[in-house]
C-alpha cells in the first residue's frame, strides 16, 4: 500500500490537470486500494440506481434532535442518520439560489451567473448542463417537486432544464400557495404545499416503477422556509402551539419552523418506507441535504455550535448535514466522514454512480469532485488541500468589483478566513469549530495562503460577473 500510494503521488505530480481531470485517478486509486484493502474498501454496486434527493429551505444543522436539538423531534430523521453516511463537513452556500445553482451545474454558482436570489440575478445561465440534463442522457427518467428558483422566465423554468414532470412552488402563503404543473399555474387554496410534493413525488415513483425505468427525484420543499404570520391562517393546523412554552427563546415563528421541520420528517418516513413496499429502497440513493443554507429564525435556540447563520459567511451559513442511504450499493450506515466536500460535488457524483457519458462540455462546467472514493471508504480524504468559498452575494446591482471582499470566507480542512463587517478574521476550525477566537496574527503564514488563493478565484469568477448587468427579462 505504501508503495500504492507513492506511485500514485509522483504520477499526480507528473501531470498538471484540473481537479474535474484528475478524478479518473482518484477512482484508479480506489478500486487498486480495494484490491488491495479488501473489505476496507467496498465497492459501489447496482449501476443505475433510483435517486432521490430531498433539501429543505433554511433549516440547517440545528433543527434535528439527532444533532442535539433540545425541543424538536426528528424520529425518521434520526433513523435515516443510522442508516446512512453522513458527511460532517459538507457545504453549500449561504443562501437558497446560489445553492441550488451549485447542486444543478456542479460547479460555483458565480460561474453559471447566480449571484442573488432576486433581480434576474437567480436566473442559471442557460449554457448550463443541468444535473437531469445529463441524467436522462443515461436513461433517467427526471422530476422535481418543490422549490426551483433559480429562474422563473421562459428557457430558465425547470421543466425547459432536464425535468420530464415539474411540480414547482411559484408564490403566495402557505395555504393559498400557486403551484406550478409542467408550466401551468393554478392557486392551490387550502392545500399545504410540502405535503403536495411529497405526495405528487410518490404518485410519480410509482408509475416509473411500473415503467421499470431507473428515476431521478429532486424534492426540495418550500419549508420550514417563512415569513410567518401571527395567527394559524397560514398552517394546514394548530399543531404548532404544542411548541409555544417549550423554550424562553420560542417564538411563533419559531414554533411554525419547527412544526414544518416535523412534518419533513414524518414525510421522509413514509416514503422509505412506501419505497421498502415496493421493493426499490435497497436499490435507491436516498440523498438528504438538511438545508440549501444555513438556519433562519432558530439560532437562538440552537445551532449545533455555529457561528451565524443564512446570509452568513460563517460556518453556519454554509454548513448543512448530508446523508447518503443506499444499502444495496455497499454504502455503510452510521458512519461519518469529515472530509471537505461541496454541494457541487453531488452532480459529478452522480453521473459518476450512474455511468453518465461525460461530454466534453460536461468536462469543463463541472469544477466539483466525484465522491465516490469517500463513499467507498469514509476514511478517505482528499491528497490536496482542498480550498472552499463561500461568497453570499447579493451586492447592489453593478457593484460585483467592490465585493470582492464583502461578506466571503475561504477555508480548508483546518482554517477559515473570514472578511465580514467584524473585518477580516481568521478562524482554526480544528481547535474551534464554533469560530469565537480570531487567531489572525498568530499566522500570517496561513493568512498569506489564503488570500493569494482567493485572489486567483476572484479572477476565475469573473466571466460569470460580466453580464450581470446588462440581463433583460425574456419573453414568454
Amino acid at each position: 500500500m505504501k508503495i500504492l500510494n507513492e506511485i500514485i503521488n509522483r504520477t499526480r505530480l507528473a501531470v498538471n490537470v484540473r481537479p474535474t481531470l484528475y478524478l479518473s485517478l482518484a477512482y484508479c486509486t480506489c478500486f487498486l486500494t480495494a484490491l488491495a484493502m479488501g473489505a476496507e474498501a467496498k465497492s459501489l454496486k447496482n449501476p443505475k440506481p433510483n435517486i432521490i434527493i430531498i433539501m429543505p429551505d433554511d433549516s440547517s444543522y440545528g433543527n434535528h434532535s439527532c444533532f442535539g436539538n433540545p425541543v424538536i423531534k426528528t424520529p425518521n430523521i434520526d433513523d435515516l442518520k443510522k442508516q446512512s453516511l453522513l458527511l460532517t463537513q459538507y457545504h453549500s452556500s449561504a443562501r437558497c439560489s446560489p445553492s441550488r445553482a451549485k447542486l444543478m451545474s456542479g460547479r460555483h454558482e458565480f460561474l453559471s451567473g447566480v449571484t442573488h436570489t432576486t433581480q434576474m440575478r437567480e436566473r442559471m445561465s442557460l449554457d448550463v448542463i443541468t444535473l437531469p440534463q445529463a441524467l436522462k442522457t443515461a436513461g433517467y427518467a427526471t422530476g422535481i417537486f418543490g422549490k426551483w428558483h433559480l429562474g422563473k422566465e421562459g428557457p430558465y423554468r425547470a421543466e425547459n432544464r432536464g425535468f420530464d414532470v415539474s411540480w414547482i412552488y411559484e408564490k403566495g402563503a402557505r395555504m393559498a400557495a400557486t403551484i406550478s404543473h409542467n408550466g401551468k399555474e393554478e392557486k392551490m387554496t387550502g392545500t399545504y404545499p410540502t405535503d403536495l410534493f411529497f405526495n405528487k413525488a410518490t404518485e410519480w415513483i410509482d408509475v416509473q416503477c411500473q415503467a421499470k425505468k431507473p428515476f431521478f427525484v429532486y424534492l426540495p420543499p418550500k419549508s420550514p422556509h417563512g415569513p410567518y404570520k401571527e395567527d394559524s391562517s397560514d398552517m394546514p393546523n394548530e399543531d404548532y402551539k404544542k411548541f409555544l412554552g417549550s423554550h424562553p427563546q420560542m417564538t411563533v415563528q419559531v414554533a411554525k419552523i419547527y412544526w414544518e421541520v416535523e412534518n419533513i420528517d414524518k414525510r421522509i418516513g413514509e416514503m422509505i418506507q412506501q419505497l421498502e413496499e415496493w421493493g426499490i429502497a435497497d436499490n435507491t440513493l436516498f440523498i438528504f441535504i438538511g438545508s440549501d443554507n444555513g438556519a433562519s429564525g432558530t439560532t437562538k435556540i440552537y445551532n449545533a455550535g455555529m457561528n451565524g447563520q443564512k446570509g452568513h459567511p460563517y460556518q453556519g451559513g454554509t454548513r448543512v448535514p448530508a446523508f447518503f442511504r443506499w444499502p444495496g450499493g455497499g454504502i455503510e450506515g452510521g458512519v461519518e466522514s469529515t472530509t471537505l466536500i461541496s454541494q457541487m460535488d453531488i452532480m459529478p457524483t452522480l453521473l459518476d454512480i450512474t455511468g453518465t457519458p461525460m461530454t466534453d462540455q460536461l468536462k469543463q462546467q463541472i469544477e466539483g469532485r466525484s465522491l465516490i472514493p469517500i463513499l467507498k471508504n469514509p476514511a478517505t480524504d482528499w491528497e490536496d488541500d482542498r480550498h472552499l468559498v463561500h461568497h453570499v452575494g447579493a451586492w447592489a446591482r453593478g457593484q460585483a468589483a467592490q465585493s470582492k471582499h464583502a461578506r466571503v470566507s475561504i477555508q480548508n480542512k483546518r482554517f477559515t478566513l473570514v472578511n465580514n463587517k467584524n473585518g477580516e478574521e481568521l478562524f482554526d476550525l480544528k481547535n474551534d469549530p464554533g469560530e469565537t477566537k480570531n487567531v489572525i496574527a498568530e499566522h500570517p503564514g496561513v493568512v498569506k495562503k489564503l488570500r493569494k488563493t482567493y485572489d486567483k478565484w476572484w479572477i476565475r469568477m469573473q466571466p460569470g460577473l460580466v453580464n450581470e448587468d446588462a440581463y433583460k427579462k425574456p419573453a414568454k
